[in-house]
This record gives C-alpha cells, sequence and structure tokens, in this order.
C-alpha cells in the first residue's frame, strides 16, 4: 500500500499535468490538424468505412497483416478506459465529461492518422524485425534525437508503470463485486493468461487480437444497446444534461464559478484520450508495424478506430450509466457500469460486463506490451525484450490489488507527460501528412531508409 502523502502527491500531479494547458494544447492541435487535412475526417468517413478490412499487399515489410494491425491498435485501445475510464469521468467530472469524450474523439480522429501515416513512414526494418513509433518519426522525420530518446523514455516508463496497473485493476474490480472472485486470485490469474500471450511476441499478440477484438466489440455493443433501450425513456433528459452541465458556469462546491464547466473538460478530455489514445503515439507502433507501404490506407484506418472508440463504446458506457440513474449511486469504474447493467438485465447485465471488462482489459494488456517493449528497446537495444516482458506480467498482480482512484490518477500522469514530445513531432511534420492526403491514395515507401532500432 502507497503512504497517504505518496497517493496524495500523484493525485496532484496528475491535476496539475491536465491542467487548462494541456487541455487546450490537445484540442488546439486537434483542431490545427483538422484545417489543415481540410476536415478528412468527414470527407473521407465513407472511404475509411469502406476500407475497414484493409487489403494486404504482395511485398511489403512489416511484422503484421494490415488487418492484423488494425485490430492490435483497436485491441490496445479499446480496453477498460473505455468501461471504467468513462464511468469515473461522469462520476468526478460530471455528465458534462461525456461531451468533452466526443468533442475529443472528433478531433482525435486526426491526430490518431497523423501518428498512423508517420508510423508506416518512418520505421526502421532489419533482417525481418520492424520498429516503429514516434521516436523514429521525431528521429528521423523531425531530426530532433534528443526528442526521440526523450518520448522513447517517457512512454516506455508509461507503458510499464501504467497499462499493468489500470486494466488489472479495473477487471479485479468487477469480478469481485459480480462474481466474488478475491482481487489477489484475479490478479495472479490475468498475469498467467497475459505472460502466455505475451511471451510469443508481436505475432502471437496480432493473431490474438483479430480474434478477440470484434468478440469484444460486439458483445458489449449489444449489451449496452439493450441498456440503452430499456431506459429510453431517459434519453432527452439525458442529453440535455450532458450539454448544460459541459458548459455550465456555475460554482462548484463553493469555488469560483466556471469551475464545473473545468472539472468536466479536465476528466472528459483526459479519460477521452485514455479511451482512444490518440496523441500517445501508440498508433505509430501498431500500424507502422503492417505488411503495407500505404501510409494513407492505415491512417483511414486509424480514423475508424478512434470512431468506433470514442463514438461507440464510450458512449455506451457513459449513456448506460446515466440513463439509468446509478451515477449518483456511489460506485465507481466498471463496477458502475455493471450495475448500469443489472437495472435492465439482473445479475446477466453484471456478468456481461465483468466479461466484456476481462476481454477489453486482456486485449489491451497484451497490446500495450508490445508498445512498452518498442519504446524500451529503443534506448537500450533488444536485450531488453525478454526481462521486460517477465517483469510487465509480473506487475499485473499488484495493479489488480490497488486502489481504483490511485492507479488511475497514475496513469493520467504518466499518459499526459507522454503526449507532449509526440504531439511536437505531429505539428512539425503535418505539412508531409496533408501532402499525402492530397495525392488520393499515390502512395509508396518511404523516402528515407530509417537507421536500425537502438539508441540516437
Amino acid at each position: 500500500m502507497l503512504p497517504e502523502s505518496v497517493r496524495l502527491s500523484i493525485l496532484w500531479a496528475s491535476d496539475f499535468v491536465w491542467g487548462p494547458w494541456t487541455l487546450a494544447f490537445l484540442l488546439g492541435t486537434g483542431l490545427f490538424l483538422t484545417l489543415r487535412y481540410r476536415f478528412v475526417q468527414v470527407t473521407r468517413f465513407p472511404e475509411a468505412a469502406r476500407t475497414l478490412v484493409p487489403a494486404q499487399q504482395e511485398g511489403a515489410r512489416g511484422a503484421l497483416t494490415p488487418f492484423q494491425a488494425f485490430m492490435t491498435a483497436l485491441a490496445a485501445s479499446i480496453g477498460t478506459g473505455n468501461i471504467a475510464g468513462v464511468a469515473t469521468a461522469v462520476v468526478s467530472g460530471g455528465p458534462g465529461a461525456v461531451f468533452w469524450i466526443w468533442c475529443y474523439g472528433f478531433f482525435a480522429t486526426v491526430i490518431k492518422l497523423t501518428e498512423a501515416m508517420l508510423g508506416v513512414r518512418y520505421r526502421a526494418v532489419k533482417e525481418g524485425h520492424v520498429s516503429a513509433g514516434p521516436m523514429y518519426y521525431l528521429r528521423d522525420g523531425l531530426r530532433s534525437p534528443a526528442l526521440a530518446w526523450l518520448y522513447a523514455l517517457v512512454a516506455g516508463i508509461a507503458a510499464l508503470t501504467t497499462t499493468p496497473f489500470t486494466q488489472p485493476n479495473s477487471m479485479a474490480v468487477v469480478m469481485e463485486s459480480q462474481l466474488y472472485i478475491p482481487r489477489e486470485i484475479s490478479g495472479v490469474g490475468i498475469a498467467v493468461l497475459a505472460w502466455l500471450v505475451i511471451i510469443g511476441g508481436v505475432r502471437s499478440i496480432g493473431r490474438v487480437a483479430e480474434k478477440l477484438a470484434p468478440l469484444k466489440v460486439g458483445l458489449y455493443l449489444l449489451g449496452g444497446l439493450w441498456v440503452i433501450l430499456f431506459h429510453a425513456g431517459q434519453l432527452p433528459a439525458v442529453f440535455a444534461l450532458i450539454f448544460r452541465e459541459a458548459f455550465s458556469m456555475e460554482a462548484a462546491g463553493g469555488g469560483a464559478a466556471g469551475v464545473a464547466m473545468m472539472t468536466a473538460m479536465r476528466y472528459g478530455l483526459a479519460r477521452g484520450i485514455y479511451a482512444n489514445e490518440a496523441g500517445y503515439g501508440t498508433a505509430a507502433v501498431a500500424y507502422g508495424s503492417a505488411r503495407s507501404e500505404r501510409p494513407v490506407q492505415q491512417g483511414l484506418n486509424a480514423v475508424m478506430e478512434v470512431f468506433i472508440v470514442s463514438f461507440v463504446t464510450s458512449s455506451i458506457s457513459a449513456l448506460t450509466v446515466l440513463v439509468s440513474g446509478v451515477w449518483r449511486s456511489g460506485a465507481t469504474s466498471t463496477a458502475l457500469v455493471a450495475s448500469a447493467f443489472n437495472t435492465a438485465m439482473p445479475l446477466v447485465g453484471g456478468w456481461v460486463v465483468a466479461f466484456c471488462a476481462f476481454l477489453f482489459g486482456y486485449t489491451t494488456l497484451i497490446g500495450w506490451a508490445y508498445y512498452g517493449e518498442q519504446f524500451l528497446e529503443y534506448i537500450v537495444g533488444a536485450k531488453v525484450t525478454r526481462p521486460y516482458r517477465w517483469v510487465y506480467c509480473g506487475l499485473i498482480y499488484f495493479g489488480a490489488v490497488g486502489k481504483p482512484e490511485t492507479v488511475w490518477a497514475w496513469g493520467d500522469l504518466m499518459n499526459g507527460l507522454q503526449i507532449f514530445p509526440n504531439m511536437v513531432g505531429l505539428i512539425g511534420l503535418s505539412g508531409l501528412v496533408a501532402a499525402a492526403l492530397r495525392g488520393r491514395g499515390q502512395e509508396g515507401p518511404p523516402p528515407v531508409a530509417p537507421r536500425a532500432s537502438g539508441p540516437p
């Protein structure tokens, strides 16, 4: 257990990192890219939907098929943040936080498109081994080895110390509340199941992701829609509440006017980015590992990924807890969503959420294991791979038994630090992406030959 002073310091640092400057930076970057790409997330959305299952390309370099890359990215981003993260956003930031999740989701599409396209354009392929991620476009595109190294360090620590804690924690919480399984037992079981896949490397992760990702989305969508339809009469009032609270200028808890709106923005954007991961740079790792030389196709896949995450699964979580009225119950995390499902499907609803939370968390765990491996390998070389996998799986137990509030605050803190160097690269290289998008599919291999992975 963490000392109280350490816990409070983590909470303070998390709130500081996610202050007004970070919110403005995220939304400002999304708006800038949207205008520069001429609203590509709207104009080319039909094309993105048609190519949801991307075609394979003969002779292309990479470790995963384009579909496996898409499913790995989707599996990693649709984690318990879509259940527990959205639920805690509603509890901590109020119903108005949902609007800001949607708002960031719209702009996040172009942020993740940029990450995916640059991930394919700048990557290192040596003897069949693919290394990809923001550190390569920061180093070889932006020509900033120092910024690339800084990103890899922060992102590597974040991957190792956030995902093995946040995902197992939410999985264990719901299994304890719905299936009465002690969190200690859940922690051991989750760690073993994750190790069975992670130890096999990226190809093992890709094979599992392409099977489990569609299953978890479909099941959660069906269950959530049933709950929403069961309480359909509450929908008009809920939507009115969301939009009213998103811009509420009333004082919160005796504080200054406008605090309620800032609180909604803070939790909406923090949990929104936690749900869709746009800004972290992880999309560059997943899509950059695809056997494809078509950056635009991978970028459009990333648009669909964010759409599914922000406007489908996250909306299901938010609307179910609001229309059912359980958001005021005092519960939080996955247990709150489980209680919402139980209002329409007594007992069974909780089991559905427990199963979905397990799938969401499990696929995110294995996807982020590969991300962290790539980040740390950039700094210290391939020798880190095997010990990293063992340490990563070992930390899962401690995540399962931790306190949800502290676990999520630490995740917010580390991921907030991770976005700054990445976003600098996205802005600096956005001209290349804009030019490729105007080419309307005239794609080819990257114009530079990136060096092999390793420290700058």
